[in-house]
């Protein structure tokens, strides 16, 4: 009897240990076991675009743990990039992320063709022929930005029922870094989604000509607040607008919507909303990707445009961060989620639709006319409505 226990341990022992071989020989050959990746930051944690996008390396660290190796470069100017890129390929990263605009990224790509670089797209990528190693992506930022205008247009519902402003002092100020389709596509949702509450108000933009400095974000925020604007967003980098915003409120009524990260803390007798781009679902999806031995694009879910992909709230690429309860309208949250369910189910339509009219800053023969809705983000990832729509926006110099 002892030699039959002996024999089947043994046995057992055996089978297992072939098991285990097996298991491994199958991850060889269908994934990875471990990966090294990088990320090239255009700016530091402190500036809520930069700490936004950090978000997502902080999620690949958290699922895959030691099975990933990490490298990150901060405070990278768009036109010093090779040199960190270089770097972190001599490292032997295998895949890289990008949050900054420069082209030398899809220029150098093809010298490492063992390496996938993934960017946050900056140009129209409809047209483009990239390298088989370059992707870009971007959450369809213009879903946040009309929800916000929601947000806002409620508050200021409230302010003309309570006597504050009247109708014509619907004002809402908007500090921008540069006049680029991006910016202006989501300035532009979020006036929209403010008029589909408040039908009566206009919007004020001051261009800063740089995305991150705190003192002209600061200083142009001071400025649309002295020229009636009620609440203040932005498109920039600093959370010069907040601070703007949470001083000025001590001697007039003024609330702000963020953009990127949450300014509960710098500005909470102000903050009514944040909206931010979740890069989360690509960045994890890429990784996840990789460790398979699969394509980018057939892991990610979202709306995919050859090596480009983009997406909204219906998959998770946008979201609506700490509502101020105790400062909202009420009704905000009913209404902002009728909404969010609207995009979620796909319907896109809504947003850059109505009595409109607009014309190219750039080109004064490049009008659109809105009765016919513009649909963002359909062929590319990178928005691109860049019209500057006639009698309710106005550029200040």
């Amino acid at each position: 009897m002892k030699r039959v226990y002996i024999t089947t341990t043994l046995t057992c022992l055996v089978i297992l240990g072939a098991l285990i071989t097996c298991f491994r020989l199958l991850n060889l050959s269908g994934g990875r076991e471990s990966l090294k990746i990088g990320f090239i930051y255009d700016n530091d944690e402190s500036t809520p675009y930069t700490y936004n996008f950090s978000l997502a390396k902080d999620a690949v660290q958290k699922k895959y743990g030691e099975r990933v190796e990490i490298l990150s470069c901060s405070n990278v100017l768009d036109e010093e990039m090779e040199e960190p890129l270089r770097e972190l390929a001599e490292e032997g990263c295998d895949i890289i992320f990008f949050n900054g605009y420069s082209e030398l990224v899809m220029e150098l790509a093809p010298e490492y063709p063992g390496i996938q670089f993934c960017q946050a797209s900056y140009m129209d990528m409809s047209d483009q022929t990239v390298p088989a190693n370059y992707h870009s992506f971007k959450g369809e930022a213009y879903q946040g930005r009309y929800v916000s205008g929601i947000v806002a247009g409620k508050k200021i519902e409230e302010m003309i029922s309570q006597g504050i402003i009247s109708e014509d002092e619907a004002v809402v100020g908007f500090v921008a870094a540069f006049p680029t389709s991006e910016v202006i596509s989501g300035y532009t949702a979020f006036l929209l989604g403010v008029r589909s509450v408040v039908p009566t108000a206009v919007m004020r933009v001051r261009y800063t000509q740089t995305w991150s400095s705190y003192a002209l974000e600061k200083s142009a925020a001071q400025q649309l607040i002295s020229d009636g604007c009620v609440i203040i967003s932005q498109h920039t980098d600093t959370i010069g607008p907040a601070i703007a915003c949470e001083e000025a409120s001590t001697q007039k009524d003024v609330y702000f919507i963020g953009w990127g990260q949450s300014m509960s803390e710098v500005a909470p007798g102000t903050s009514l909303i944040t909206s931010r781009i979740c890069w989360e679902p690509y960045i994890l999806g890429a990784v996840d990707a990789l460790m398979a031995n699969k394509e980018i694009e057939s892991v990610v879910s979202g709306h995919i445009h050859g090596k480009d992909i983009s997406a909204g709230f219906d998959k998770g690429w946008m979201e609506m961060v700490d509502l101020n309860q105790q400062l909202v309208a009420s009704g905000t949250e009913e209404a902002m989620n009728s909404v969010i369910e609207r995009f979620k189910r796909g319907e896109v339509d809504f947003v850059f639709s109505g009595d409109y009219s607009g014309t190219d800053p750039e080109d004064p023969s490049d009008t659109i006319d809105l009765r016919s809705a513009y649909i963002e983000n359909a062929n590319t990832s990178y928005p691109m409505f860049h019209y500057i729509l006639s009698d309710i926006i106005t550029i200040e110099k």
